[in-house]
């Protein structure tokens, strides 16, 4: 069975995986500028930076729907039996 598997292959899923942990760090990183300001005593950020801190939950979300599908695809590749 060991030769039957592709190490190389992209299972359903490990895009939406990766997209969202781009997305995850990029969101994290905002909220470290966001954060910042409060520990050195200057003037906050706009607004929307705040929003920009929410990619962090957005990348979540995408991680996760990510594994759910190939999850998903795990389940229906064993149901057929190959």
């Amino acid at each position: 069975m060991r030769d039957k598997t592709q190490t190389n292959s992209a299972a359903p899923g490990d895009r939406l995986v990766r997209a969202g942990a781009v997305v995850f760090f990029i969101g994290a990183l905002a909220t470290l500028v966001t954060v910042a300001p409060l520990f050195l005593g200057t003037t906050p950020f706009p607004t929307y930076m705040f929003g920009l801190s929410m990619l962090m939950a957005v990348g979540f979300l995408m991680a996760g729907a990510g594994v759910l599908r190939s999850v998903a695809a795990g389940r229906r590749q064993a149901r057929t039996g190959r």
